[in-house]
C-alpha cells in the first residue's frame, strides 16, 4: 500500500481535478504516479510541463525510454522499471533491448553511447568524468544531446525518488528482475 495516498481523479477538485483530466485526456489513463504528485498540484504542474518539454527533445521517445530504463534500475525504482518497461515495449524497443538497457548498453551503437552516459550521470550523481564526457563527445553526442540526456535522468530520478519514498501501488505489468532475464538471455 502506498506510503503517500494517490488521490482519486473522481473526488479530487480544483487544480489536482484539472491536471489530472489533463493526464488522463492525454494518455488514457491516470497512472499512479501522476494521482500520488496530485498531492501537490503545483509540484504535479511542474512535473507535467518538464514531461510535456521532453517531447520536443531531439532525444526520440524510444531514447528517452531507454533512458528511463538505465536510470530506474540503477536507481532500484520497480514502480518506474514497470512503467518504462510498457511504456518501452510502445516506442518499439524489444525485450532484448529494454534488458540491455537497464544494464547500461544497447543493441545500437548510438543509443550505446546515450545510455552509458546516462548510466553515468545517474551513478555519478552528474560527477562524471572528462573519459565520461568524452566518449560521448566522441560518440557524436553534441551539446545539446547532452544537455537533453541529463534532463531525462533527472526527470526519471524525481520520479524514482517520488515512487520509492511513497511506495507508490504498481499499476503497470511489473518488470522482472534483471538476474531473471540476463538468465534467460
Amino acid at each position: 500500500m502506498s506510503r503517500i495516498p494517490a488521490i482519486d481523479p473522481k473526488t479530487a477538485e480544483g487544480p489536482a481535478r484539472e491536471l489530472l483530466d489533463a493526464v488522463q485526456s492525454a494518455l488514457g489513463v491516470t497512472p499512479n504516479l501522476f494521482r500520488v504528485l496530485a498531492q501537490s498540484p503545483k509540484a504535479l504542474e511542474g512535473f507535467l510541463g518538464l514531461y510535456g518539454a521532453a517531447a520536443g527533445f531531439a532525444l526520440d521517445k524510444a531514447t528517452q525510454e531507454r533512458i528511463a530504463l538505465t536510470v530506474a534500475q540503477g536507481n532500484r525504482c520497480d514502480y518506474c522499471l514497470a512503467a518504462h518497461t510498457a511504456i518501452g515495449r510502445g516506442a518499439g524497443l524489444s525485450n532484448d533491448e529494454m534488458r540491455l538497457n537497464r544494464q547500461g548498453a544497447s543493441g545500437d551503437a548510438y543509443a550505446a553511447a546515450i545510455v552509458a552516459f546516462a548510466r553515468a550521470v545517474n551513478d555519478k550523481v552528474g560527477g562524471v568524468s572528462d573519459s565520461d564526457l568524452g566518449a560521448a563527445r566522441a560518440a557524436g553526442l553534441g551539446n545539446r544531446e547532452l544537455v537533453e540526456i541529463i534532463a531525462t535522468v533527472a526527470i526519471n530520478v524525481f520520479t524514482n525518488l517520488l515512487n520509492k519514498v511513497a511506495a507508490t501501488d504498481i499499476d503497470f505489468p511489473r518488470a522482472a528482475p534483471l538476474a531473471e532475464l540476463r538468465a534467460a538471455a
